[in-house]
């Protein structure tokens, strides 16, 4: 059974930078894709950015494009999101996933373990 921890959320003004943590326990996802969603208050989850298994290749939706950029740790069994530039519309609680898959890309049917999510509100 995989464990998915998120920590790194808070709030933080308009253009303030956060890192954003997720560590895997349970078994090593070293080589499995991951990703990082988020849900707005009132909105559905979205995709935000995602990863291959070695750290490679990585995908970022277009409005955190250039600000976001995501990262991992396979020997530390972690995952990050670096977000910088942060916006009031960037204010969601995220969650980190894991799939498979090398590579599971913005398709959250494909990931098989979520973390509980951690919150970032951003003030304007």
């Amino acid at each position: 059974q995989v464990q998915l921890v998120e920590s790194g959320g808070g709030l933080v003004q308009a253009g303030d930078s956060l890192r954003l943590s997720c560590a895997a326990s349970g078994r090593t996802l070293s080589g499995y894709g991951m990703g990082w969603f988020r849900q707005a208050p009132g909105k559905e989850r979205e995709f935000a950015a995602a990863i291959n298994g070695i750290g490679a290749v990585t995908y970022y939706q277009d409005s955190v494009k250039g600000r976001f950029t995501i990262s991992r740790d396979n020997a530390k069994g972690t995952l990050y999101l670096q977000m910088n530039s942060l916006k009031p519309e960037d204010t969601a609680v995220y969650y980190c996933a894991a799939c498979h898959s090398s590579f599971c890309s913005a398709y959250a049917t494909l990931y098989k373990y979520w973390g509980q999510g951690t919150l970032v509100t951003v003030s304007s």
